[in-house]
């Protein structure tokens, strides 16, 4: 494994660094906040045009077919400045699935769009007391002459008020993973969308269907294929997830030492007591183990190694260290780091909330477990 950038990836993590400082400072970030729509408009609108919509998309769909490695290092971007925009959602987990199974009309119709950052997608996923294994899908997908119908509820759906269609995993029968993958409009009657308040304050849905038709061309994939289809997704998307994790904790670390050295205390810096020092220290540590661990998965999965253990390892150790930094850092902050005015609550809210979205903590640890044990 090779940890040296080479001048073109340093020239995407300056461009992205760019991008994010332009249009979604936080003080942007603060506004959108619980927002219906959450992300800044200029933002996904740059992504697109500079073609970060379209990095992991082949040429032939407008995209521009980089690797997970140099998603990695944009994601890393992303997590620094708390960037909110549909990107996971749409560009990486709803196009991945696409390009896996999809067919060619879908992929003509939708995976250009996304590359122009002109159509978003959302998956529809974790549901209401489900888990997230195959189990836990329980929206019924009901065969009814030349389409389905689906009935039941998602919860934690990015974006759903804004995207153009929503992947909705849904079961079409009684085997474990007997799960088809289909595209719906959230505009469809039998669609109800509700938005719901989470701690990082970011824009989630709770997503009610009620014998919702889609047509046969909606479905991905083959028969009860779409379990398998999300589950690679999810790998690529845990690597990523956890570059953001790893990006959030040094910029959250870095205004830390900042204050540590100008605030004072007893007439001293605050990093000049042996307490807060060794806090520091313990947690650039972790951030840089953190980062090697992100960046070996990103490589192995760029170089077509598997990643079964890999990358829920680098989600795992990338979002516990994003949380522990952060609450350090709240504490070096003193009382002041868990007011609103401040900006350091803004990093350990959604350290947390990464840390249970998507794989959480147990799900992380049962599939490394696996893959030692199987």
């Amino acid at each position: 494994m090779d940890l040296d950038l080479s001048d073109e990836q340093e020239m995407l993590r300056e461009m992205v660094r760019g991008v994010c400082r332009e249009c979604a400072p936080l003080d942007v970030v603060r506004a959108l906040e619980d927002d219906p729509v959450g992300y800044p408009r200029e933002l996904w609108k740059k992504l697109g045009e500079l073609g970060l919509s379209g990095m992991l998309l082949p040429e032939e769909f407008g995209g521009s077919g980089q690797s997970i490695l140099d998603a990695a290092i944009a994601y890393e971007e992303f997590g620094r400045a708390l960037a909110p925009s549909p990107h996971f959602a749409s560009a990486v987990l709803a196009a991945g699935a696409l390009l896996r199974a999809g067919s060619p009309e879908q992929q003509r119709e939708w995976l250009p769009r996304i590359a122009r950052g002109e159509a978003i997608l959302a998956p529809a996923w974790l549901e209401p007391d489900g888990g997230f294994g195959p189990r836990g899908v329980q929206v019924q997908a009901r065969r009814d002459g030349d389409g389905w119908r689906l009935s039941g509820a998602k919860r934690h759906v990015p974006f759903a008020s804004s995207a153009d269609r929503l992947l909705v995993l849904a079961r079409s029968g009684e085997g474990e993973a007997e799960i088809d993958l289909h595209l719906v409009d959230p505009r469809a009657t039998g669609v109800e969308l509700r938005q719901d308040l989470t701690l990082a304050s970011d824009t989630q849905y709770r997503v009610g269907l009620r014998d919702a038709r889609v047509g046969l061309a909606s479905r991905i994939g083959g028969p009860a294929s779409g379990w398998g289809t999300w589950d690679a997704c999810m790998l690529d998307g845990a690597i990523l997830l956890a570059a953001q994790a790893m990006g959030g904790a040094e910029r959250a670390l870095e205004l830390t030492v900042e204050y540590a050295k100008e605030r004072k205390q007893f007439d001293k810096p605050l990093g000049a007591f042996q307490a807060i020092s060794h806090y520091l220290a313990d947690a650039v540590t972790a951030v840089d183990g953190g980062k090697t661990l992100v960046y070996q998965a990103a490589w192995a999965r760029s170089a077509g190694k598997p990643v079964d253990r890999l990358a829920p390892m680098a989600k795992l150790f990338a979002c516990q260290t994003f949380r522990d930094v952060t609450a350090m850092c709240q504490q070096v902050w003193g009382g002041v780091g868990f007011t609103v005015e401040y900006d350091i609550q803004l990093y350990f809210r959604r350290a947390k909330q990464l840390q249970i979205s998507w794989w959480d903590a147990r799900a992380l640890e049962q599939r490394v477990a696996r893959s030692l044990l199987d």
